[in-house]
């Protein structure tokens, strides 16, 4: 199951920017988010990339499966595409729809080279297209955005229950982004070859099908830029209040149905799943940014501070995540895929996701930005006169 980073939206750009475009002071709260959702994605992502099957895990494995889909399921992937629309009105509202045109643009080539090299499972160049769609709203306040993000929501979520509905039974259970085949042991130059082929329909039929939902965290995510939620938390505690107490407890329960939808293996529970994660998912994301930024505003993250420096290169994290794993887990390679249970890939993905974090520090505290990052702030900003 997948589903993926961005910049400030407070303090105007220096005047000379360094090394081809603007750099300007970082808000703690949306980098502590964004390293936080990276770690869980992972968590998540640990199923696709090990091949290991939801309701098949027993024991141990079983005790794993219901604490992933119970705490981080659909949560963090949320948080994530918030952000992302979050820093996408931050830089047309900053600089200007033809900044914002380049840098997703690029994003959609960083995005597709991703999928075709790497992992099937991207989202970046899912996101970099919809993310077109905010260049109708940079003269919408908060208000009307969260009325769209309501009504757009609401529409992916009738999609999918209405797909639930209509399923047949079988014992065939779809995944949120569905297992590759590696049962023949393909080479890499094969899987290459076809995702080239799958990589257009997968980018059109994934924005068709997930897009409603998707842009319904975008907006939310915009809204949240137009109020200086995450750039000042201390002038938002009542409603970072409500997130936490609200969203918190809902996000279990919703996590809770989930797991149990996760323990049947018939094709109406796989599909229901889909809808009951991403809105918990959503719920318990609310929950998660309440709870955080209450402790921003009050500067008590603590340790928690530590997922700044990983939220920074988050994009360079979630790259390095996918060639990784799949380097250890497909048949080209490592070729662990199906012989690793819930358990062993929770431990392997909280292992790997933690030693990001002091390796982000040490790469800016040497070089400033992440190596994807700065690439794509170079390519955006190239010939650019300031």
């Amino acid at each position: 199951m997948t589903l993926t980073p961005l910049p400030p939206d407070s303090a105007p750009a220096p005047a000379h920017p360094p090394q081809g475009g603007p750099v300007r002071e970082r808000d703690l709260l949306p980098d502590v988010l964004r390293g936080v959702a990276l770690l869980g994605i992972l968590t998540v992502n640990m199923q696709d990339f090990a091949g290991f099957l939801e309701w098949r895990q027993t024991g141990l494995d079983g005790v794993a499966q219901v604490l992933t889909d119970v705490v981080a399921n659909g949560r963090f992937i949320s948080i994530f595409a918030m952000l992302f629309g979050w820093g996408a009105a931050g830089i047309l509202a900053r600089q200007g729809p033809q900044v914002f045109v380049r840098r997703h643009l690029i994003l959609l080539l960083v995005g597709a080279l991703h999928f075709v090299l790497v992992w099937h499972g991207d989202i970046i160049s899912n996101y970099a297209l919809l993310a077109f769609l905010l260049l109708l709203t940079p003269r919408l306040k908060a208000p009307a955005l969260l009325l769209l993000a309501l009504l757009s929501g609401g529409y992916g979520l009738w999609v999918w229950v209405m797909d639930a509905l209509s399923a047949q039974g079988g014992a065939f259970r779809p995944r949120f982004t569905g297992l590759p085949d590696l049962s023949g042991h393909p080479g890499y130059a094969q899987l290459v070859a076809e995702r080239v082929h799958d990589f257009l329909p997968n980018l059109i039929g994934g924005n068709l099908y997930n897009g409603p939902w998707l842009l319904a965290l975008f907006l939310l995510g915009a809204a949240a830029q137009r109020t200086g939620l995450l750039s000042r938390p201390l002038a938002h505690l009542p409603l970072l209040r409500r997130l936490a107490w609200v969203g918190l407890p809902l996000g279990l329960l919703t996590g809770v149905w989930l797991a149990v939808l996760n323990t049947a293996p018939d094709r109406v529970s796989g599909l229901l799943a889909i809808p009951v994660r991403m809105a918990g998912g959503l719920l318990g994301a609310l929950g998660y940014v309440g709870v955080l930024g209450l402790l921003a505003a009050r500067g008590r993250l603590g340790w928690l501070s530590h997922f700044a420096a990983s939220g920074r290169v988050a994009m360079s994290n979630y790259l390095a995540q996918s060639l990784v794993m799949t380097t250890l887990f497909y048949p080209y390679a490592g070729a662990q895929f199906g012989r690793w249970g819930a358990a062993a890939g929770l431990v392997l993905a909280l292992a790997f996701g933690l030693l990001q974090l002091p390796v982000s520090r040490w790469w800016l505290s040497r070089l400033g930005m992440g190596p994807v990052e700065k690439l794509v702030r170079t390519l955006v900003y190239a010939g650019r006169k300031d």
